[in-house]
């Protein structure tokens, strides 16, 4: 049985019959029963902008995939560099596949030095370090002039390389330049979450070593940000991407979006809000000033735009939490955390209403815990998902996708003639 919806215009009596396809009815066959009238849709709430094989999400149940692969198995078993290459490629890679793609990606990570030496060095020195990224990621568009070629495949997989292997590179050298540090250069014998950790810490010592158990909480950070549908930076990414916009350009605009507070800064709010409340003690008093609406009192960290149920990567990033507290030592704003969740969990004013703890919630404590500035929150977030902006830029040119152009519903004057300036009153 075809699913459908029957609609009928009351201006004229007659009705029409719109099939229902993956969830959705097409805006087109709606445009040709009703022309010239718009759907109304701020912040594309009930809007489908794009049709996507690469991650399926289920709020309500709490579901989140990578080409049909549970986050949860991924997050166990896999690297991010593992991650990429399917959120890219569609499915895993073979051994030899995978080695490949990790030489690859290994080659590109070196970044050009005018970019360090001039670029970088002409900010200044207090610059934001999410700032001084996204210009430098613009920037690569005047190294890599064949990045126009976007229908050449050898040239699009060369910038996706370069994206993916400069990303942390620049996120490194941005943090040092932040600090007044000396750049680190990459070191290949490392693997891809060690080696921004030397890039990022290193000091006099000949080679840098990391923990292991830090090296691999960061790599399932990675994983679970990798991609997450079509999110305000993706969107941006596919926006950009629509004019046909180099990689790089693109890129730069999905870390534009990133750099706004309501999307990238969700983990830096979350530790300001467990500083602000400062012990165990002061939780249930905090918890009151939320249901009462007072002021600016929020519960960051809690509830989702999507998720109606837990985050599923919420779950996974408490475990991670675990082994990094075990090197870092516990961060005494953990205590705040779970005591702010146990009674948010158990108080029917913020389970009626859905907010349960999201990603953001846990991961802000394990950056801080592994001495990441809250500064360099949102940089962490662009460098793992550049892999899955990538993979939509990736999926929208192979669609052939219109440039985007979203309709408004104009609510200003109508025609009036021109009066000249001597004329105009006061």
């Amino acid at each position: 049985m075809t699913e459908s919806i029957t609609i009928t215009d009351n201006r004229s009596g007659e009705s029409y019959e719109i099939p229902v396809v993956n969830g959705g009815v097409s805006a087109t066959d709606w445009a040709k029963i009703l022309p010239g009238i718009w759907f109304y849709d701020p912040g594309f709430m009930s809007t489908a902008a794009a049709e996507s094989s690469i991650t399926f999400l289920d709020g309500t149940a709490g579901i989140l995939r990578y080409r049909g692969y549970p986050i949860e198995q991924l997050a166990e078993s896999s690297t991010y560099l593992e991650v990429a290459y399917l959120l890219l490629n569609g499915e895993l890679p073979t051994e030899s596949q995978f080695e490949q793609w990790r030489h690859d990606v290994t080659s590109h990570t070196f970044i050009h030095e005018n970019v360090r030496k001039r670029f970088l060095d002409g900010f200044h020195y207090d610059a934001h370090p999410m700032g001084m990224l996204v210009s430098a990621v613009a920037a690569l568009s005047t190294f890599y002039l064949d990045a126009k070629d976007i229908f050449d495949p050898a040239s699009r997989q060369k910038q996706i390389i370069r994206l993916i292997a400069k990303m942390p590179t620049l996120a490194a050298a941005a943090h040092r330049f932040s600090v007044g540090m000396p750049f680190v250069y990459p070191d290949n014998s490392l693997d891809f979450p060690s080696n921004f950790l030397s890039m990022m810490w290193k000091v006099a010592e000949p080679r840098f070593e990391t923990d292991p158990a830090l090296s691999r909480a960061l790599d399932i950070l990675f994983i679970l940000h990798a991609d997450h549908e079509q999110n305000c930076s993706t969107t941006a990414m596919r926006v950009v991407g629509s004019s046909h916009a180099d990689p790089y350009s693109a890129c730069a605009a999905a870390c534009a979006a990133l750099y706004g507070p309501r999307h990238g800064g969700a983990n830096e709010a979350v530790i300001r809000m467990l500083s602000e409340i400062g012990s165990m003690e002061n939780v249930p008093a905090f918890i009151s000033e939320v249901k009462a609406g007072h002021g600016h009192m929020r519960l960051q960290g809690f509830g989702h735009r999507v998720y109606k149920n837990y985050d599923p990567r919420a779950q996974i990033i408490k475990k991670a939490a675990d082994d990094v507290f075990e090197v870092t030592g516990r961060n005494p704003l953990l205590d705040v955390a779970l005591k702010l969740e146990e009674i948010a969990l158990s108080d029917e004013y913020f389970t009626s209403r859905r907010l349960y703890p999201n990603v953001d919630f846990y991961s802000g404590l394990i950056y801080q815990a592994m001495g990441f500035p809250l500064e360099m929150f949102p940089v962490l977030f662009a460098i793992a998902r550049t892999a899955g902006w990538l993979a939509h830029w990736q999926e929208m040119l192979d669609q052939d996708s219109k440039i985007a152009r979203p309709r408004q519903l104009y609510t200003g004057a109508d025609a009036r003639d021109y009066v000249p300036m001597a004329r105009r009153g006061a």
